[in-house]
């Protein structure tokens, strides 16, 4: 994976990483709350055969990125389209995960047609939806966003103990730091050591710089996005699983009934990491049919 430090128009800088062949389609993946680039890392093999060329760029306070206070959601797409103009990118195909389903879907709304097509994955649905937002969530996540409602400094000190809890995450230990949000099933989708070690370094890269990059995101996407659901005009595939304790499916099927341009694909058998982790090679061959079927060059 390349990494690369890309200036912006106001002064900061962005992290940004690249894997794969150049001559592929570019898809850019937006991490979850707590990520950096470093968890594109995961989706390795969608880049082993040539076909897709996989950018990420670290949210602002994360990791290599300068903070960018007051964020919303939709400001997204100004540090996106800096770093793909920087790396020499056309179009591309936008894919989120969990906390980065938001931003996601805010380049299919508002970096249309540059965004040709959305991949919301397990993406947490806008804070003011009419369902209880945090029902079927694990019990870290409910007490985590009720501090955040209410703000203040009981809300920070959580926030950076989280920090400093991940900064010590290994292969050893990342199962445990999660958690009540992690489903049976995700358990076993990290048996592995390499899965791991993978997610385990990308939660300490997060926290490089601090914990500010975890505390503006869940301000982002708790507050006023910036565009609404129906503003997403470009086909979206919403994953969500029916086991999922970071993001429950009331969130996806959310997204479902209110993205104009949607498609289900809901899983009966999975949780918040295996929807992404065991079906690697279902989203790369969802990419392969839509670029297919569109036809033009990305």
């Amino acid at each position: 994976m390349n990494q690369h430090q890309v200036p912006t128009s106001d002064g900061r800088a962005l992290e940004v990483a690249s894997l794969g062949d150049p001559q592929g389609a570019t898809i850019v993946f937006h991490h979850g709350t707590p990520g950096c680039v470093d968890t594109m890392a995961l989706l390795a093999p969608l880049a082993d055969h040539g076909e897709f060329f996989l950018v990420s760029v670290s949210r602002p306070g994360y990791a290599g990125s300068t903070r960018r206070p007051g964020r919303r959601v939709a400001d997204v797409v100004e540090d996106t389209t800096t770093a793909l103009d920087a790396l020499g990118r056309g179009t591309y195909l936008s894919v989120g995960w969990s906390g980065g389903g938001p931003h996601a879907l805010a380049c299919g709304a508002l970096d249309a047609p540059r965004c040709r097509g959305v991949w919301a994955l397990a993406s947490v649905a806008p804070a003011d939806v009419d369902f209880d937002w945090t029902e079927g969530m694990g019990p870290e996540n409910v007490a985590e966003f009720e501090l955040a409602r209410a703000g203040g400094e009981a809300y920070e000190a959580a926030i950076r103990a989280t920090a400093a809890s991940f900064l010590a995450a290994d292969a050893e230990n990342i199962i445990e730091l999660f958690g009540g949000l992690l489903s049976d099933v995700d358990q076993r989708s990290l048996a592995s050591w390499d899965r791991r070690n993978a997610f385990a370094h990308s939660c300490r890269a997060a926290f490089a710089r601090g914990h500010e990059g975890y505390l503006d995101d869940d301000h982002a996407f708790m507050g006023p996005w910036g565009f609404s659901a129906d503003a997403v005009a470009v086909p979206t595939e919403v994953w969500y699983a029916k086991d999922d304790l970071m993001v429950p499916a009331s969130h996806g099927a959310w997204l479902c009934a209110n993205l104009p341009a949607s498609r289900e694909r809901y899983f009966r058998d999975d949780g918040h990491v295996s929807l992404i982790l065991d079906h690697l090679e279902e989203l790369g061959q969802s990419w392969r049919s839509f670029l297919d079927a569109t036809s033009a060059p990305a």
